[in-house]
């Protein structure tokens, strides 16, 4: 399939006019990475370029030696003739949305992104264009999420009810954005907060990158069960089934996922609570999101993309879905968890 400003190639998202892809799933010469997800950050590179915030931690996760430049918000770059800016999308620390400017044409490729503003990322700027390449993770109607201090509420409330019990607290999220966020959040008056080492590293590579973020402590390898029992734990997903969990019984499981928003996902997960909370849009977000860009033109990527682009149509726009290998919240499920 081939567009002016952009291709969609076996290997991503590929601007020929700048030479340059945008989250490519394969290796590549240069590529723009709107975010250090895994799933939009991968290794193989030869130049990379991304926002500052997102610095330490890619190479914290594809290695010091990559050649990586960054760009802020706002700050135009060139390349034959494309004007190349960043915009906040929102997401997590770091995520961007990628204007590309060339012929009398703007387009813009989301990446992830989400419109409540969680006070830890840069919260999410429209940004007008003829094109918009959107994200539909949860683009379907039965996706609306409460206000987040709605969900922080809730999970103090968890966290306390388990104290009474006798239980550890053990909340389940994604180690970079999503774990950040409730360390921001929850209130620590409760008790003390620990992390997983997965999550503590990706927490200390955003401090290097000037991230301000409550110091919460990785969980000592020598566990006090008098003071554990009061304490939550943030762990990324795989943890809840690995042997790392064990010495921390007894205890209760939540996640935080905007999954959590289907009955008997809870249960799937084989966790005690789940807490409907993304770093995604939701179905409302989406809308608004694409409405405040006023392009008449839509590429809609990976979630819900024939729901979506039709709902798009239906309302008067061009729209059509696009076969990427991008994940969404899906990414979180299955995160890795080698350290402890």
């Amino acid at each position: 399939m081939q567009t002016h400003l952009i291709e969609f190639r076996e290997e991503g998202l590929y601007c020929p006019q700048a030479d340059i892809y945008i989250d490519p799933w394969k290796p590549v010469p240069k590529a723009i990475v709107t975010h250090a997800h895994s799933d939009h950050a991968r290794w193989g590179m030869q130049y990379y370029l991304s926002h500052p915030l997102s610095e330490q931690v890619l190479r914290y996760r594809l290695g010091q030696d990559i050649h990586l430049e960054t760009l802020p918000y706002h700050k135009k770059l060139t390349i034959h003739g494309v004007s190349i800016s960043l915009h906040p999308a929102g997401h997590i620390p770091g995520s961007s949305q990628v204007c590309l400017s060339y012929g009398g044409e703007r387009w813009v490729v989301s990446g992830d992104y989400k419109l409540e503003d969680d006070h830890l990322s840069t919260a999410f700027e429209p940004v007008p264009c003829h094109v918009f390449i959107t994200e539909s993770t949860f683009g379907m109607p039965v996706y609306r999420w409460k206000d987040q201090h709605s969900v922080f509420e809730e999970i103090n409330a968890w966290w306390q009810q388990n104290q009474q019990m006798g239980k550890t607290s053990i909340l389940s999220a994604y180690s970079l954005g999503k774990a950040q966020r409730i360390i921001q959040h929850v209130d620590p008056s409760i008790g003390p907060i620990y992390l997983h080492g997965a999550v503590a590293n990706v927490s200390e590579a955003l401090r290097q990158n000037g991230l301000p973020l409550f110091q919460a402590s990785k969980l000592p390898s020598k566990i006090d069960k008098t003071e554990i029992v009061k304490s939550l734990i943030i762990a990324p997903p795989s943890a809840l089934n690995s042997p790392w969990i064990q010495k921390l019984r007894p205890y209760s499981t939540g996640i935080a996922s905007g999954w959590m928003a289907i009955r008997g996902t809870k249960r799937r997960k084989s966790a005690d609570r789940g807490f409907v909370l993304s770093d995604h849009a939701d179905w409302e977000g989406l809308n608004q999101a694409v409405e405040a860009t006023g392009a008449q033109k839509i590429y809609v990527t990976h979630g819900y993309t024939a729901s979506f682009s039709r709902w798009l149509r239906e309302k008067g726009l061009e729209a059509q879905e696009v076969d990427t290998l991008y994940e969404g919240e899906l990414a979180e499920i299955s995160e890795s968890a080698p350290d402890n």
